[in-house]
């Protein structure tokens, strides 16, 4: 059927939707590339919250979502910044997202890392009176990294905020992440997530120069090889995440965490390859695993002829202001049929435009992303209609 869908010079244009959707089969974990998928949450639609109230989560609904995912072999990344940590999860809830997730993965079978911040330091912050100390800060990691240690998961140590605004030079950095490293119970991943993911997290590493940053992050890994699993990079440069997995110590792995050139740092070089946490593969996930597979089989032209279609959706869910992208991500979860609304945690259903949600539509559904793409449909144009479109 036709849907006419509005563009960003204010007018619409007539749309066919497709009526098939794309064919990817459940399977085993993926063989050669260990690929995470970072997980939204399904907000409670019931619930009367306000945006700077606590999280409402439906956790049925949340719960299904990552069985989804480990059923076509991905890997799940939990509470993390896919997850609106920091834009609507709070500590207190993402700790119980972790506990839930996480004995949900055992249950399954299912593998599962999950986030390490300090957010509880500048969860309503306007209220909070103590100033933050490098102290506080270590203590704020150590807390989360019980929770996620004694939940049985890999802990991922996320970029702080409150590091980033307290801390004097790169010697803190080595310091707070150093003492976390020592006494991490397993290796973990450590993510350098960059200022267009979000804005607070500028300059960190302690310079404002990303090579001297890199020197202070790779400073971080040198220093305890044996604690560090890998690294995820959320910069949005290729070049620059290339020429630092090259110099990663031996046995520490590089997580693609770059939505914009994916494919082609997954299929990697003659010299290496990145392996993935991505909060794209969360509408991705089933076509992305089916390209992983082909991969496995040594076919990085079958890779890249699947996965390389999908850039044009990923670019525009991240465009800037790129920390929005996960309006989007929950849009499409609506669309495909896992969850019966669009509503977000914190409200966040409003922080994009019709157009740019109606051409995450059309990308998404020429892709064949959607299981019953009627079902699609009749969501996309009951949304057209609350938005004044009749046609």
């Amino acid at each position: 059927m036709t849907l006419h869908l509005p563009d960003a010079t204010g007018g619409l244009r007539a749309y066919e939707s497709r009526t098939e959707p794309f064919a990817a089969a459940t399977g085993a974990p993926l063989a050669s590339r260990t690929v995470f998928s970072a997980a939204h949450v399904v907000a409670d639609p019931f619930a009367d919250a306000s945006p700077d109230a606590p999280a409402a989560v439906d956790w049925d609904a949340t719960l299904a979502f990552r069985r989804h995912l480990w059923s076509h072999g991905l890997g799940v990344a939990e509470a993390m910044d896919t997850a609106q940590r920091g834009m609507g999860l709070d500590w207190p809830v993402a700790a119980e997202l972790i506990r839930r997730s996480a004995a949900e993965a055992k249950a399954v079978g299912g593998r599962i890392a999950c986030g390490v911040g300090t957010d509880q330091l500048t969860d309503r912050a306007p209220g909070r009176s103590a100033p933050v100390t490098l102290a506080g800060i270590r203590a704020a990691y150590e807390e989360q990294l019980a929770v996620v240690e004694e939940s049985g998961a890999q802990a991922i140590l996320m970029a702080s905020r409150a590091l980033a605004a307290t801390a004097q030079g790169p010697d803190d950095y080595l310091e707070v992440y150093g003492h976390l490293l020592r006494q991490a119970a397993e290796p973990v991943i450590l993510h350098w997530l960059g200022p267009m993911f979000d804005p607070a997290l500028e300059g960190y590493w302690g310079p404002a120069d990303l090579d001297a940053a890199t020197e202070t992050f790779l400073d971080v890994i040198a220093a305890h090889p044996d604690k560090v699993d890998g690294i995820k990079v959320s910069l949005l440069d290729a070049r620059r995440e290339v020429d630092l997995r090259r110099r990663l110590p031996k046995g520490v792995r590089c997580y693609t965490g770059d939505d914009f050139h994916y494919p082609e740092l997954i299929a990697g070089d003659e010299h290496g390859f990145s392996h993935a946490l991505l909060g794209v593969f969360d509408p991705l996930g089933p076509l992305a695993a089916e390209a992983v597979r082909v991969l496995d089989t040594g076919d990085t032209a079958g890779f890249r002829a699947l996965l390389d279609p999908t850039v044009p959706l990923a670019r525009h869910l991240f465009e800037a202001p790129t920390r929005f992208y996960k309006t989007g991500v929950v849009f499409l979860a609506w669309l495909a049929g896992h969850q019966s609304h669009f509503t977000m945690v914190g409200g966040l259903q409003s922080a994009r435009s019709l157009p740019h949600l109606a051409r995450a539509y059309e990308l998404a559904d020429t892709l064949g992303l959607f299981p019953d793409p009627k079902l699609a449909e009749e969501r996309m144009r009951t949304l057209l209609s609350l938005y004044g479109v009749t046609s």
